[in-house]
């Protein structure tokens, strides 16, 4: 945000004039503050730091926070708190939509408790990128984006008109249309600032967004990382964040890589190296001269995973290369020196290969990128990297090991089950590892041209070799922006990409995020009969149980060249230095080694191909907008008119029972546990984005409401109504109850023991007047940035959860709804305290309750002991008094009126 506080900000000493582009700019002076402390801070915390000067107002940003990030040296292990004011924020559709449903629903609240409701409007810039709707419903066909992108109109017309009602209602905020790219790809390529000039004044550009693989721009020497949607709209409202000064990783890289490694092998090998190490919570920063190798795409392909390494931001400071990467995308030259000038007055720009600019860390760890190969990541976590070299015997593994995330549990005299099928009039069979999906998919990789051009090429090299794709495997092609087709089709693979099935089927996450759409009958039934492990390989950036598809249990994470080869064997129990990918037309073996692209290869097209001039055609279409999208015709007004019998649109129930006067702390009374669950429960798990089973309570209620199958849509799109989504709370068919001795969206009402579908056994709760809480193990809510992970238990009733450790987003989401994020002591879970989850649950919280603060849980039975309250900031707690954050600034906005 810009010099919102001039007059009163005690570091005004510090501005200093800049001229560039023939215009002067003011900046805050970092160097100026002439301590010597500054030169030793990670470039990370600098950001950190000048936020902190710039808005310095002894109200929200103190002086003393000023000098803690200073101290950063020293208070970086203290569990420090400090406030941070992002420059933006940025949605995308899955969660822009409830964003904006709060928005106006507090305008309702405001409104009703007698307030203003036009206080209820965005103060920082938010861009909302419209991404996620598409399923991949057609593939395979010369018209599959067409339409794809008709279905999606079709079915999310309601959403669309709502959220062009908010780009009007609401204050600051643009809209970018569907049909442009995903968001963390327009991100990169369009809407990054790097440097913000508002007001006369120059800032770093920063940001919090709503996924957490908002990390990507990090690539691009911007400081932003994901949070939840209730987290941002307090943002977007003019709230600093909350937040304890981190411990900053050094990530040293040496070396060249090798000529048959892609960014994909590099980033899959650091994922499992930094999940290795441990750095959640943590900044990890990257330096050395192995740096300077990288491209942007390179850089962005490694920050977009740092959701899965577990950091809070994976980044590199901007360099010189990080200016080339604006002037190919076509920013302008103006700006461009305006931002060097302005990193440089500030040294906040790097040079990797001089290390006299590195800074102190809190601790370095270092990789040689000649030493990464080719590799895959699965079968059930983006983690559990595989060489290919072992690709073949890993999967064997897995079906022997135990059921787990290395293991289905497969006995050895069903291993080599085999299935016929007939599709289109031919006969194939499916074995446990057969490909049935494959697609090239997400903006982990779809941002990068070396490896889009690099599946282009193989492409190419297989078609003229004579090989093909099984017709029965689902294929696609779900590019992260329209920019890549410009250079797929100017380079001239576009027509072999879609001779392998490989067809453009539109601008989304698409097959990554669960939208892959049904798979062939004949296939589904195969799988089903043989009780198959059948499996999808994608260049995305997950593939947890359950996520990609029913069917596919087994799902491996690959760059997109090597989806390409899986795709040609059919399988991924193959070894690609002994096995052939098939036969030419002499009838001849060919190898994976023999149409495999160089590296110089795929550079010479990048460098012809990949130009300015599409980056600015591609996105001089947001501000038109298109045909189908201009021609909707949203309502006016600052309060939405909310639809009744809307099946997307709902006002949700979060301030209906909300009162102007600030309530007590309650604590927890005589509570059953609704679900008891191990370790890695994933907010995938907590709240599906993909489709809706057709046995489940969100499809009873919307078949209730009049509409078919084909019309239910995914959970993803409806999550603007807070009917469907609570049902759809802990609706993963995959999801492990203790309470059950199989998978599935089901548990028991304790006090009758009867099995039920949660969502009914959460209302049987509520009617008998019982909270109820959820025990887990580590790293609940691990995975996406998924508001509704939290909202939805809230409306299921969940008062607390009590776990070993927390994904950082969605504790900071539970806070954020009022849910108390209880973790056990160290040393301690339900296990080693001999917990069956069948007992109530007892929690007497002080009034004065502090951070961290020990408290007793006494069980039925009259056992007892402790956990840790995990509100780690004074502010958090304030959020939690209040109900949540956006009650809190519910009432901050009645009690200013």
């Amino acid at each position: 945000m810009a010099d919102s506080t001039s007059g009163t900000n005690a570091f005004d000493k510090l501005k200093k004039s800049l001229t560039a582009g023939g215009k002067e700019w003011k900046y805050y002076s970092l160097p100026s503050l002439a301590d010597k402390r500054y030169e030793k801070l990670p470039y990370s915390i600098r950001v950190l730091l000048e936020s902190a000067v710039r808005n310095c107002d002894d109200f929200y940003v103190y002086q003393s926070d000023v000098e803690k990030i200073l101290d950063w040296e020293v208070n970086q292990s203290r569990s420090v708190e400090i406030p941070f004011k992002p420059s933006r924020v940025i949605l995308q559709d899955f969660t822009g939509v409830p964003a904006v449903v709060d928005f106006a629903a507090m305008r309702d609240a405001v409104k009703r408790l007698g307030g203003d409701p036009e206080k209820i409007n965005p103060v920082c810039p938010a861009d909302l990128v419209i991404d996620h709707s598409i399923q991949v419903d057609v593939s395979r066909s010369a018209d599959a984006l067409e339409q794809n992108q008709m279905l999606e109109f079709e079915r999310n017309k309601e959403r669309f008109v709502f959220l062009k009602w908010g780009a009007n209602a609401l204050k600051n905020m643009l809209i970018v249309p569907p049909g442009s790219g995903i968001v963390h790809q327009v991100n990169l390529e369009y809407l990054a600032r790097v440097v913000f000039g508002e007001e006369g004044v120059l800032y770093p550009d920063s940001l919090v967004g709503t996924d957490s693989h908002t990390t990507m721009i990090n690539g691009l020497g911007i400081v932003g990382w994901g949070v939840g949607g209730i987290e941002a709209e307090a943002v977007m409202l003019g709230q600093s964040i909350s937040m304890v000064l981190p411990e900053v990783v050094g990530y040293k890289l040496t070396g060249e890589p090798n000529p048959l490694t892609t960014s994909t092998d590099i980033v899959l090998t650091i994922t499992k190296h930094l999940r290795s190490v441990g750095v959640v919570g943590k900044f990890v920063e990257f330096f050395g001269p192995g740096v300077t190798a990288l491209s942007i795409a390179d850089r962005a392909t490694i920050s977009n995973m740092c959701p899965e390494y577990g950091a809070t931001v994976g980044f590199f400071p901007v360099d010189d290369k990080s200016l080339q990467y604006l002037r190919q995308t076509g920013r302008e030259e103006e700006k461009i020196s305006l931002i060097e000038a302005y990193l440089k007055a500030n040294k906040m720009f790097r040079n990797f290969t001089d290390a006299a600019e590195d800074p102190i860390f809190s601790q370095v760890i270092e990789l040689d990128l000649s030493s990464v190969t080719p590799c895959c990541s699965g079968p059930k976590r983006p983690h559990d990297k595989v060489t290919i070299a072992d690709m073949k015997t890993d999967f064997r593994d897995c079906l022997n090991n135990k059921p787990g995330f290395k293991g289905f549990g497969i006995p050895e005299d069903k291993q080599s089950t085999t299935v016929p099928l007939v599709f289109d009039g031919q006969e194939y069979t499916l074995n446990h590892g057969s490909v049935v999906i494959a697609a090239i998919t997400s903006c982990t990789n779809t941002s990068n041209p070396s490896v889009m051009l690099g599946a282009g090429l193989l492409a190419k090299k297989a078609v003229e070799a004579g090989l093909s794709v099984k017709p029965y495997i689902k294929t696609s092609l779900s590019p992260g922006s329209g920019v890549v087709t410009y250079y797929l089709r100017e380079s001239g693979v576009t027509q072999y990409l879609q001779k392998l099935g490989f067809d453009i089927v539109g601008y989304g996450c698409m097959t990554c995020i669960g939208n892959s759409g049904p798979l062939p009958e004949p296939v589904s039934e195969a799988i089903e009969k043989g009780d198959l492990v059948a499996c999808g390989v994608l260049s995305g950036n997950r593939n947890f149980e359950g996520r990609i598809h029913p069917l596919t249990r087994a799902n491996y994470l690959a760059s997109p060249p090597l989806v390409i080869a899986y795709a040609l064997a059919g399988r991924v129990n193959i070894d690609f230095e002994t096995e052939p990918l098939g036969t030419n037309q002499e009838g001849n073996p060919v190898f994976l080694r023999d149409i495999w692209p160089s590296r110089d290869e795929i550079h010479k097209v990048e460098n012809e191909f990949v130009i300015p001039s599409m980056f600015n055609e591609v996105y001089a279409r947001i501000q038109k907008g298109n045909e189908r999208w201009n021609k909707l015709d949203a309502p006016e007004g600052i309060l939405y008119p909310w639809d009744a019998k809307s099946t997307y649109i709902q006002s949700p129930p979060f301030f209906e029972t909300m009162t102007k006067e600030l309530p007590k702390i309650q604590g927890i009374k005589d509570a059953y546990v609704l679900l008891n669950f191990g370790d890695s429960v994933t907010t995938d798990h907590i709240s599906p984005a993909g489709s809706i089973a057709r046995n489940s309570p969100a499809a009873r209620y919307l078949a209730g409401r009049g509409l078919t199958p084909r019309e239910f849509n995914s959970y993803g799109s409806r999550r603007g109504n807070d009917a469907v989504m609570a049902r759809g709370t802990f609706a993963n068919i995959r999801l492990v109850n203790k309470f059950l001795s199989k998978p599935g969206a089901r548990t028991l009402h304790l006090p009758t023991g009867e099995e039920m579908d949660i969502f009914d056994a959460a209302e049987r709760y509520k009617s008998e007047g019982k909270p109820v809480v959820i025990l887990a193990g580590k790293e609940y809510g691990s995975g996406s940035s998924r508001d509704w992970a939290a909202k939805g238990p809230w409306i299921l009733g969940v008062k607390a959860v009590i776990a070993e450790s927390y994904e950082r987003i969605h504790r900071s989401n539970l806070v954020g709804m009022g849910i108390i994020p209880f973790q056990y002591l160290d040393g301690q879970n339900a296990s080693s305290l001999g917990l069956t989850g069948k007992e109530t649950v007892t929690i007497d919280l002080p009034q004065n309750l502090q951070p961290g603060q020990t408290v007793d849980v006494k069980l039925s039975g009259d056992r007892t002991f402790q956990v840790k309250t995990r509100f780690d900031t004074e502010v958090e707690l304030v959020y939690f008094r209040n109900g949540g954050i956006l009650n809190y600034m519910v009432r901050k906005i009645i009690n200013a009126s």
